[in-house]
């Protein structure tokens, strides 16, 4: 199958509805958290797709597979502030988002 664009990537596409799961449960998050766990969880939810795109839209093999390192690294990031916040906050439903 030939690729049209790094929206036939279903890693990408995964990762969009990634990026809605994550900003719907983040609206749960107290106030006081906007600057901190919130802003934190939706800025490394959204480079995951983000840096797919651009690494694909490069046009250079090795270009892509260092922008899947740093997805790949904002994953692990994402995966981090999502332990801390089911463990300071249990009442929300975060396991769409895992």
């Amino acid at each position: 199958m030939k690729l049209n664009s790094y929206k036939d990537l279903i890693v990408w596409q995964k990762g969009i509805v990634l990026v809605k799961e994550i900003y719907a449960q983040t609206k749960k998050l107290p106030r006081t958290e906007i600057y901190w766990l919130t802003s934190q969880m939706q800025r490394s939810a959204v480079s995951i797709p983000a840096n797919i795109a651009e690494g694909y839209s490069r046009n250079h093999r090795a270009e892509f597979v260092q922008f899947l390192s740093i997805a790949n690294g904002s994953a692990g990031e994402l995966e981090t502030h999502l332990i801390i916040a089911k463990d300071i906050y249990p009442h929300i439903e975060w396991t769409q988002a895992e």
